[in-house]
Order: C-alpha cells, then sequence, then structure tokens
C-alpha cells in the first residue's frame, strides 16, 4: 500500500480529548462522551469526523504500550468562536503527511504495523513530531471490515546531511 504525500494547511478543531494508552484505550468512551455534542457545533466545514492522537517526542524511540498520550475526538470548524461548553479547540499545525487510504476495521492494527515497520523504514520520509489522526468520513463504519476511512501520518524528509 503506497500513500499519497499531502502537505496539510493549518486546521482549526473542536472537540475533546483524554490522556490513555494503547493497553488502557478510552476510545470508545471519548467518542461517545462527544458525539451527542456535535450538532451543538455550528461553525463545521464538513461532516467529517477526526480522531487524533498527539504523543510526546520520544513515544516512537521507545514504544510501550502502556505509555499515555492524548487522543481527541474532533471535528473542523471556520473559526474559534462560539465554542459549545465543555467542548476545548486544538490548533493543528500543516505540514508533509504520509496519507494512507484504509479499508477495514478500525479494530484491525496491521495497517499501523505495515506503516511504522515496513513503509516507514524503507521510504525517505521519518516521523515528524507532529500529530497523528484519521479522517472518519461518509464511509467510515466503526468496527466494519467496509469502513474507508484516511490515515494521515506526520512526516519530514530524512536529513542525511
Amino acid at each position: 500500500m503506497k500513500p499519497r504525500i499531502e502537505i496539510l494547511e493549518h486546521k482549526k478543531l473542536i472537540g475533546y480529548s483524554f490522556r490513555m494508552s494503547l493497553i488502557n484505550n478510552k476510545t470508545q468512551l471519548l467518542w461517545a462522551s462527544f458525539s451527542p455534542k456535535i450538532k451543538d457545533i455550528k461553525n463545521k466545514l464538513t461532516t467529517d469526523k477526526i480522531s487524533m492522537q498527539v504523543y510526546d517526542s520520544s513515544y516512537f524511540e521507545n514504544f510501550n504500550p502502556e505509555t499515555e498520550f492524548e487522543k481527541w475526538a474532533t471535528v473542523e470548524v471556520l473559526d474559534f468562536n462560539n465554542i459549545p461548553e465543555d467542548l476545548d479547540f486544538f490548533n493543528l499545525e500543516g505540514g508533509k503527511y504520509a496519507v494512507f487510504d484504509y479499508k477495514g476495521s478500525s479494530k484491525d492494527n496491521s495497517i499501523f504495523q505495515y506503516i511504522f515497520r515496513t513503509w516507514l523504514p524503507n521510504s525517505e520520509y521519518e516521523l515528524d513530531n507532529r500529530p497523528h489522526f484519521e479522517i472518519l468520513g461518509e464511509k467510515y463504519k466503526n468496527n466494519n471490515p467496509d469502513s474507508e476511512e484516511e490515515i494521515w501520518i506526520p512526516i519530514k524528509n530524512i536529513d542525511r546531511a
């Protein structure tokens, strides 16, 4: 599976975030808390949902499934005017991303094993320390093998100097 390389423009996001680890995964609770609030967000740019992970800079160097990271359930908005009560905002910095069009269950982690163990080490890129995210569009069906989503991995060219 070959990704497309895209330069992302800055995005404004509104949503909820939880600290969690892969071992103590609270994604279902996060989305269950956020989803009823989406209707209260008046300035959405699309109907897509964005699931975002913010990792500490050393997260992938010393990978441990018990290490916590910040997980967000969000939507993209035009601006940060009128943020509904209990929701937070996030400025997603732009930059270069490898975008994988994934079809399959969100419970199947083999796509991430492929990205980090096969594609990335054999590419001309390395991870950049920016958020990772998935765009969950109208073809997304949670845990369904026919589900489709875009996986955005922050990259930068390997500095060979």
